[in-house]
């Protein structure tokens, strides 16, 4: 789907998590639209080098495409950047609950450092447009449902969590100052090929192709609001776009689907599509998982026309399909 206009080869983009699940899709899509990509990326061994180095395979070559390693938690780091950029996306940042509980710490670090560092950059550099990738985590259990843009936030139940609203704020007040044009979008629980390996879809059926248990944490009625990578990214490409032209601008908006997938459910599909019978090992709920996530999408509907595509099952069905041929 076209997404920009031809002016689009004018433009650069600065791309923070570029190796990433969503970064390296994003990245793929720009080019692919005729922009010119700079990416950045620290290969954070949360999980191995080599996955993202080939995640960038698709387009590692292109010419409109320039990489940096370099790590955002120190300050300046940017610096060696002389390219004039005309918008960030900031994807990088350490995710996951869990880890955020053993290590909030390096959460700190990661995401709410890093993004001042950015933050900073940008206001050196006189670039003025970014969307900046933020969780559905920062609604916490809200037991108003669908999640609104409205909604208090106030209430974070892992440090994954606070880092992200942290950013939010912290966007706001570059904002005030600086008339930096931000859209904070708000992810859930994104999916399809080459999503992380310690992701639940992936995890679960790596676990069913070695006939091996599925740890179900619960009584499988939490439920997760999975958007495909897709329909992601082409949220990101459509903010991307109303930055580009309006100013002013200081938007939070929710990237979900908008209909919730029971986890006994989302085993059950995967299981029907790989063809397998699951064996559950149930456990305890455990500490800083949400009941729920489901997002009210009609703020990003109405404002950069966001409209996902993608059902679960046809998500599901790709990712198998992407898993037993990578």
């Amino acid at each position: 789907m076209q997404t920009v206009n031809n002016k689009s080869t004018e433009k650069t983009i600065l791309v923070t998590g570029c190796a990433g699940f969503i970064g390296s899709h994003l990245s793929e899509k720009l080019l692919l639209l005729g922009y010119k990509v700079i990416g950045i990326d620290n290969f954070d061994p949360f999980y191995p080098r080599n996955i993202k180095e080939e995640n960038m395979n698709a387009f590692f070559q292109n010419s409109s495409y320039t990489f940096h390693e370099l790590d955002l938690r120190i300050d300046s780091s940017l610096d060696i950047i002389e390219d004039q950029i005309d918008l960030v996306v900031h994807l990088a940042g350490k995710a996951g609950v869990r880890p955020s509980i053993e290590d909030p710490q390096g959460y700190i670090d990661s995401n709410i450092t890093a993004t001042r560092n950015v933050l900073d950059f940008m206001r050196k550099k006189g670039i003025k447009k970014l969307a900046f990738a933020s969780s559905s985590s920062v609604y916490g259990n809200n037991k108003d449902v669908p999640f609104s843009e409205n909604h208090n936030v106030d209430r974070a139940i892992s440090p994954y969590a606070f880092s992200k609203k942290s950013c939010e704020v912290l966007n706001h007040s570059y904002h005030h100052l600086y008339d930096l044009d931000i859209i904070n979008m708000r992810f859930f629980t994104v999916f399809g090929p080459r999503q992380r390996p310690d992701l639940a879809i992936h995890k679960f059926l790596k676990l069913f192709r070695n006939e091996q248990p599925i740890p179900m944490f619960g009584d499988g009625s939490t439920a997760r609001d999975y958007t495909f990578v897709d329909d992601t990214v082409e949220g990101i490409v459509k903010s991307c776009n109303y930055l580009f032209n309006h100013e002013q601008v200081f938007e939070t908006i929710n990237l979900g689907n908008s209909y919730p997938i029971l986890l006994r459910d989302m085993i059950d599909i995967i299981a029907k599509n790989a063809k397998c019978e699951p064996q559950i090992n149930h456990l305890p709920m455990q500490a800083g998982d949400v009941e729920q996530t489901y997002a009210d999408i009609s703020r990003a509907k109405k404002l950069i026309g966001y409209n996902p595509q993608v059902s679960f099952e046809e998500g599901i069905k790709r990712f198998i399909t992407w898993f037993d041929n990578k």
